[in-house]
């Protein structure tokens, strides 16, 4: 890298190296995180389609550093999306679809300890991501969608869709706004993954992780 090349020209050229994108990730949306990490916005990173996992495909724990996984609500874009004031509404009503999925984090940082440029840079810590089957947005409210994450049988944690900026297409919405910044926006088809609504639970091979959203169903994802 040239060394004046500035953090936009990097990204820019990892996106041209991931080859092509399925969609946006959202990270640091729950407003505890933000005071523990000292921001109070979220941060935004880019989802390569070769890292999509299939439904019950494994994931390979030995391709990744420190692997963690984490549950989220997805939205599954219907129609294009852009512009610096778009809200919740509009994300919603621009929305095909929503899913449960699983993301799987890793980081270049031991221990994930970074400071926020650092994890920017990492591509807010962007590994593999899995979507369950999608459900139609409509009459859903995602708030009061009850998120359970299980590692290997055991409940680890619980949460709500009102964790990720107290609704989930709110964090959606600061995504728009943010890409607007850039000339860039939403597209139909595009995936988001909203942020992750528990902390993350580290894996090791011979693990599985399962993600239970209510009226949305349940995913699982196995580590060898």
């Amino acid at each position: 890298m040239s060394a004046a090349m500035t953090g936009t020209d990097e990204i820019a050229a990892r996106l041209t190296k991931a080859g092509p994108l399925a969609g946006w990730k959202l990270g640091v949306t729950s407003r505890a995180k933000q005071v523990q990490v000292g921001v109070n916005e979220p941060v935004r990173g880019f989802l390569a389609a070769c890292n999509g996992l299939d439904l019950g495909s494994p994931l390979m724990v030995a391709e990744h550093i420190q692997p963690r996984c984490e549950p989220e609500i997805v939205f599954i874009m219907g129609a294009d999306l852009s512009g610096p004031a778009v809200t919740s509404s509009a994300v919603l009503a621009a929305t095909a679809s929503v899913a449960v999925g699983i993301e799987v984090l890793d980081s270049r940082y031991t221990d994930y300890t970074f400071t926020m440029p650092d994890v920017v840079a990492d591509n807010t810590s962007a590994g593999r991501y899995v979507v369950g089957s999608a459900v139609p947005a409509a009459g859903l409210d995602l708030r009061l969608i009850g998120v359970v994450l299980a590692h290997n049988g055991e409940v680890i944690a619980t949460a709500s869709g009102a964790a990720a900026l107290g609704h989930p297409a709110a964090a959606v919405a600061w995504l728009v706004r943010s890409l607007a910044s850039e000339n860039e926006g939403l597209r139909a088809g595009d995936i988001v993954l909203s942020g992750g609504l528990t902390a993350a639970v580290p894996v090791k091979a011979g693990d599985v992780v399962t993600v239970t959203a209510d009226r949305l169903g349940s995913i699982e994802l196995g580590c060898v």
